[in-house]
């Protein structure tokens, strides 16, 4: 299938590794361009030149909890490649610990992170973009079900989904698209930690349907389908890239 990808251009962010930098590779293997951003400069520079470097990916040091950083990533994308296609909105997992357990100021940075400069850069991007464009949010598996030890997501990522369907709504007249995506157990950093901090990572793979923990690269794949003209008929939903974990339809 021909996604429709060549040529267009997508700003990512929090992309330097793990899901972000997957779908990253999955856009710019179908002929996409990208603009990655990190609050790593290292980790930046490093995710261009694994991409292919300048010719097809820029680098941009900046934190979504910024309230400039995703205006800032929308002219670049202009600015380097001509054009502004879509957007992968994505940002580190908040502290782990039960809800209970969390402090205010926990509460707080959390919400400025996870929920506040989400929303903020949906919004941003959103009016940036023109006709068919899309902007997919990483959310996860705890927007329908809570996990053990992330009070913090349980809490602020159902919120940040219902607000991603409703600016979906206001936006889809004018052709734009706004998505969730649900990871579950994927191999990336933030995984391994979990699954460390569980003591028993053949126990983790066993309450899988699947048997197995994902790959990044399968969730980048469904990711790009997603942002891609391919998907242009979906729009307000949230999809799950878990093995099956999730008990809910």
């Amino acid at each position: 299938m021909d996604l429709g990808l060549a040529g267009r251009v997508y700003v990512l962010t929090g992309a330097s590794r793990g899901l972000g930098f997957a779908t990253a590779e999955a856009l710019v293997a179908d002929g996409a361009r990208v603009v990655l951003s990190s609050r790593d400069e290292k980790n930046v520079e490093a995710a261009v030149e694994r991409l292919g470097g300048g010719s097809v990916a820029a680098g941009v040091v900046a934190d979504l909890a910024g309230p400039a950083a995703a205006r800032v990533l929308a002219d670049t994308a202009v600015e380097q490649f001509g054009r502004f296609d879509g957007a992968l909105i994505s940002v580190g997992g908040p502290a782990l610990g039960t809800a209970a357990s969390m402090t205010d100021d926990q509460w707080r940075t959390a919400f400025e992170t996870v929920f506040l400069g989400s929303v903020r850069a949906a919004r941003v991007f959103a009016s940036a973009l023109p006709e068919s464009g899309a902007i997919g949010l990483v959310l996860s598996t705890t927007v329908k079900s809570p996990s053990p030890g992330l009070g913090l997501s349980n809490g602020l990522r159902p919120g940040l989904a219902m607000a991603a369907k409703d600016m979906a709504d206001e936006y889809a007249p004018r052709g734009v698209r706004i998505v969730g995506l649900l990871p579950g157990r994927i191999l990336t950093d933030r995984n391994r930690e979990l699954i460390k901090s569980s003591g028993d990572a053949a126990a983790v793979a066993d309450s899988i349907p699947m048997r197995r923990l994902g790959e990044p690269a399968e969730f980048g794949r469904v990711a790009a389908f997603l942002l891609s003209p391919a998907a242009s008929y979906v729009t307000g939903v949230t999809v799950a890239v878990d093995g099956g974990v999730l008990r809910t339809l």
